[in-house]
């Protein structure tokens, strides 16, 4: 199905399951259960075929259909084997560092009594993770078959920037997706809806391996699609409701500060803190704070980057779409009877509330976990940003038309990663104003520099980098779809990126 047609099913779904929710809700159930039934057919096919096999290779029939039937039997039986194997096989649990009720007893205790309010299926494990994140995951221990482990997964940056309060009333709405508030069949298809995307994802990736996957492969692409576009529709309902039970328990102030709060900070993470830390690896051979202490005390310092009015007035504007079946941050918290209002600072973070002294033992351990995972890359980069450094202060000395081809190269490429495409702009005007061969790493970002000017004829070197260098193929699409998405249409990339990759197949095949 293609992207427009997906995205229009789920837009008249969303408007039929408003108008007839029961209706719709019965929809749905029946497409789940033919999921199911097509699955369950497969490997009934499978058995019986293996069973008649064996009938034949066994009965009184010529030895040559005995020879025959008996390879069908070599064929089909690991066929049977592989299809058990892929409707049993649990699903792997989530990563992320387990957390104990003698670490953290509050927080356990917040737990527990929510789980009595809602009456809801028991956390079986918390896990801590570095993500800027909440969630709640379950697990199927018999693959298609259930034995679900429920698993919440909370982000230690998460427990440092909300409070005791925002926690619950975050924990409350993904705990709501096990309560009653959504229905039995809504959790049933909750549930399934993630098992089914597994077992897509597990047959899709391994179509090529045997012929089981193929043939899964080959029918889950076609019915995904109307699959993924009916729950969607349902789990953006639930998406609400978890929202509603949400404000039941924690109040609606407190979840749409929780809410707000992610979406500011979420950017500013992703944007700014991140960036700058491994930006600090040009300068230090170690991070002269590690992330997870430097969250913590950069939170409150620097408000005036993430808690502002345009920041808000940003994330606000932000509309749903249909790939992902959380709503808006707008929707959502209007939704909730509140405003766009800027959060004020916790005067106590949920991880000092909830996990109480063990909290600074948590930190450190995740920081020399991250640090031992990344001091390698870390000095590598410094140590070659010093190297380069040097480097081009030493071609910088020479006039640019003094410089050989292999030298300009060089600097224009050492500019581009240590400064700016913009820093490098003179010295590749320079290169490419030269006789002779043109290359494409020049000539790709040279079209770069001038895009970022708003200048339109950078595409034109996007496409001349191609046409030297198919392999350059997927940086010169991002660059100039994404570009010509802000500056013009999303039709005009598309126009763009058709004539681009349709340019591709002659290029191969020369």
């Amino acid at each position: 199905m293609e992207k427009q047609d997906y995205e229009s099913l789920v837009w008249s779904l969303q408007s039929e399951a408003q108008d007839v929710p029961g209706a719709f809700r019965t929809k749905v159930l029946l497409i789940s259960v033919l999921a199911y039934v097509v699955l369950f057919a497969l490997l009934l096919v499978l058995v019986f075929g293996l069973y008649f096999m064996l009938s034949g290779a066994t009965g009184g029939v010529h030895t040559l259909f005995k020879i025959f039937f008996a390879s069908w039997v070599v064929v089909v039986a690991p066929i049977v084997w592989l299809t058990f194997r892929v409707f049993f096989t649990p699903l792997p649990a989530p990563p992320g560092r387990e957390l104990t009720e003698a670490e953290a007893p509050q927080l356990f205790k917040m737990i527990a009594a929510l789980r009595e309010r809602l009456q809801a299926a028991p956390i079986h494990h918390v896990l801590i993770t570095n993500e800027f994140n909440a969630a709640i995951a379950q697990c199927p221990r018999f693959g298609l078959f259930g034995g679900y482990r429920n698993y919440l997964i909370l982000g230690l940056p998460l427990l440092e920037a909300v409070s005791a309060e925002e926690l619950l009333a975050i924990v409350a709405h993904e705990y709501g997706h096990l309560a009653g508030g959504h229905g039995k069949l809504s959790r049933w298809i909750y549930r399934q809806r993630s098992t089914f995307d597994t077992l897509y994802e597990h047959a899709r990736t391994r179509r090529d391996n045997n012929m089981v996957n193929g043939v899964l492969a080959g029918m889950l692409d076609w019915f995904a699609p109307y699959y993924n576009a009916y729950t969607f529709v349902l789990s953006r309902q639930n998406e609400y409701e978890a929202d509603a039970m949400s404000c039941q328990i924690a109040g609606a102030e407190a979840s749409a500060t929780a809410l707000i709060r992610i979406g500011l900070l979420s950017n500013w993470l992703h944007g700014s803190f991140w960036p700058k830390l491994y930006a600090q690896s040009t300068q230090h051979e170690m991070p002269p704070v590690m992330p997870y202490v430097a969250i913590r005390k950069l939170l409150m310092m620097t408000m005036d980057e993430w808690a502002t009015r345009e920041r808000l007035t940003e994330v606000w504007k932000v509309e749903s779409d249909v790939y992902d079946t959380h709503p808006c941050l707008s929707e959502r918290v209007t939704a909730m009877g509140q405003r766009a209002a800027l959060p004020a600072m916790p005067k106590l973070c949920a991880a000092d509330a909830l996990l109480g002294n063990f909290a600074p033992a948590l930190v450190r351990e995740f920081d020399g976990k991250w640090w031992a995972e990344e001091k390698d890359k870390w000095q590598k980069y410094h140590r070659r940003y010093t190297r380069s450094k040097t480097r081009i202060a030493d071609l910088e000395k020479q006039p640019v038309a003094a410089l050989s081809v292999s030298d300009a190269q060089e600097l224009a490429l050492l500019l581009v990663e240590f400064r700016s495409v913009a820093a490098a702009k003179y010295v590749l005007e320079d290169l490419l104003g030269r006789e002779g061969e043109r290359y494409p790493k020049p000539v790709f970002y040279y079209g770069c520099a001038l895009l970022e000017e708003g200048n339109a004829s950078g595409l034109g070197y996007l496409e001349e980098a191609f046409r030297l260098s198919p392999s350059m193929g997927d940086d010169c699409s991002r660059v100039g779809y994404q570009w010509l998405c802000e500056k013009q249409s999303e039709e005009a990339a598309e126009s763009w990126l058709g004539r681009l990759q349709a340019a591709r197949a002659p290029v191969a095949a020369g």
